[in-house]
């Protein structure tokens, strides 16, 4: 499962930084995340940490993109080996 932000998010720029793949990026009007990039922060910590710093709560899991924690996972090992070479 990839997050999503919706549209009730305020562009508080709290987000953003806190993603370890930079999945979220300013789009035309809020934030978004590329749910290619996105793990849920599987293999970097045990929540969310967009989720954890959002101060209206508006990044619920994207209904498109449902993933597994072991898909995530795998998720996360490809985009690090792609990192790395």
């Amino acid at each position: 499962m990839a997050l999503m932000i919706t549209d009730e998010c305020i562009n508080c720029d709290v987000c953003e930084p806190e993603c370890p793949n930079d999945a979220i990026y300013q789009g035309e009007e809020i934030y978004e995340i590329d749910p290619e990039l996105c793990t849920e922060c599987v293999g970097h910590f045990d929540v969310s940490q967009c989720v954890e710093v959002c101060p209206v709560e508006c990044i619920p899991v994207n209904p498109e993109y449902q993933e597994s924690r072991e898909a995530l996972q795998l998720k996360y090992e490809g985009l690090m080996k792609k990192e790395a070479g």
